[in-house]
C-alpha cells in the first residue's frame, strides 16, 4: 500500500530545489484557519483545487471581459481570460524556477471577485456603495468569506496575498502604485494578467470590428511583433530575461519580476492605445449603458428589499447594501439581465 503522507512529503522535499526567492509550501504564513495539511497535496496545490470546484470559478464562463454579450463563441470571458493568466503565469514560473503551484493558484483566483459586464459593472459598483468596490478585494472576499456558506475556502496567506494585490492603475503597467506583493509568484501573476488581456483584447477588437490589426501603433509593434503569438512571447521572454536574478543566490537585495525598458515602453503604449481606440469606445456604446442601468436598478432594489436577495448571502452582513454588492457581483452577464427583467425594474 502506499504510504499517502510521504507523497506530500516527497513534493515539498522538490521544491527544496527551487530558486531560493521562490515561496515553498512548508513555510507557508498559513490560513485563517488552522486544518490538518493534506496526506497527498501541497498547501498551495490544495488551494488551487479549492478555486477549481468553487461555484464562483464555474461562473466566470458567462462573464463579460471587454464586449457585453457578443454574438459569437470566440471571444473572450472571464473564464478563458484566467486560464490564459494560469498558463502565463505557469511558463515565467517555471522558467524562473520559482513555485508554480502557487503561482498557478493565485492565477486562477484572481478575477473570482468580477462583476457582470466586466470593469463596466466595477464602475458602477465602486459609485454606488460607500464603501467603494474593487474586484481584487472582492476576489479575495469571496475565497475569505462568501464561498462555502460563510466558511469561504480558508486558502494559505501567498494565495490571499496575490489575489488580493494583482491590479494595476490604468496609466502604468509597472510602478511603486501597483502596491506590495509578498511573493515573486504573486509579481509574476500580475505581469501574466497583463500580457493576457492586452493580447487577446486586440483580438477581439478586431473580431468585433472596431480595429484593424494595421491600425496598431507601429512603434510598439516593431518591438513587440505583429502577430498575436510574437506579441505573447517577446513580453514572455523578456520578463524572463530581465528578471533572471531571482533565480541566484547572489541576488539578495528585493529580486523582483520585471520587464526591460524597451519591451515595457512598447507594451505600455499598446495599452494606452487600447483604453483609447477599445475601452474607451465600448464604455461609450448603448449597451455599455443599458449594462450601466441593469447594475444600478438591482442595487437600489436590493439594497432596499434584502429579503429578496438568496438566504445564504444574508449571513455574511447586517449592512443590506454590502449585501446587495456581494449578490450583484456574484451575477453573470445573463444572470444579471434576466434578473432584471423579471424583476420589472
Amino acid at each position: 500500500m502506499i504510504n499517502r503522507l510521504n507523497i506530500r512529503q516527497t513534493i515539498e522535499e522538490r521544491e527544496e530545489a527551487l530558486s531560493p526567492h521562490a515561496a515553498r509550501s512548508v513555510l507557508s504564513r498559513g490560513r485563517l484557519r488552522e486544518e490538518e495539511p493534506c496526506p497527498i497535496r501541497t498547501a498551495f496545490q490544495r488551494d488551487r483545487d479549492r478555486i477549481i470546484h468553487c461555484k464562483s470559478f464555474r461562473r466566470l464562463k458567462h462573464k463579460t471581459q471587454v464586449f457585453i454579450a457578443p454574438m459569437g463563441d470566440h471571444y473572450v470571458t472571464r473564464l478563458t481570460h484566467t486560464l490564459e493568466v494560469s498558463q502565463l503565469a505557469r511558463t515565467i514560473s517555471r522558467a524562473l524556477n520559482l513555485n508554480e503551484d502557487l503561482t498557478e493558484a493565485i492565477a486562477l483566483g484572481h478575477d473570482l471577485g468580477h462583476t457582470p459586464f466586466g470593469h463596466i459593472g466595477e464602475e458602477v459598483l465602486n459609485e454606488l456603495y460607500k464603501g467603494g468596490f474593487r474586484h481584487n478585494e472582492q476576489s479575495r472576499r469571496v475565497v475569505d468569506l462568501l464561498e462555502n456558506n460563510g466558511r469561504g475556502l480558508n486558502l494559505t496567506w501567498e494565495v490571499r496575498d496575490g489575489i488580493l494585490h494583482h491590479s494595476k492603475p490604468e496609466d502604468s503597467i509597472l510602478g511603486q502604485d501597483w502596491g506590495e506583493v509578498g511573493t515573486l509568484e504573486g509579481e509574476v501573476c500580475k505581469m501574466a494578467d497583463m500580457i493576457a488581456y492586452v493580447n487577446h483584447d486586440i483580438g477581439d477588437a478586431v473580431r468585433a470590428g472596431i480595429l484593424n490589426e494595421g491600425d496598431l501603433p507601429l512603434a510598439a509593434i516593431r518591438v513587440l511583433g505583429s502577430s498575436h503569438g510574437e506579441r505573447i512571447n517577446t513580453m514572455v521572454c523578456d520578463i524572463i530575461e530581465n528578471s533572471w536574478g531571482v533565480t541566484s543566490y547572489e541576488c539578495t537585495i528585493n529580486p523582483s519580476i520585471k520587464m526591460g525598458p524597451v519591451v515595457l515602453e512598447a507594451t505600455n503604449n499598446l495599452r494606452l492605445f487600447l483604453f483609447d481606440r477599445v475601452y474607451n469606445v465600448q464604455s461609450a456604446r448603448e449597451e455599455a449603458d443599458k449594462a450601466r442601468q441593469v447594475v444600478r436598478k438591482l442595487y437600489r432594489h436590493f439594497s432596499r428589499h434584502p429579503d429578496n436577495m438568496p438566504s445564504e448571502y444574508r449571513l455574511f452582513s447586517d449592512d443590506a447594501e454590502r449585501t446587495a454588492v456581494d449578490y450583484i457581483a456574484g451575477m453573470t452577464d445573463q444572470y444579471a439581465l434576466k434578473l432584471a427583467a423579471d424583476l420589472d425594474l
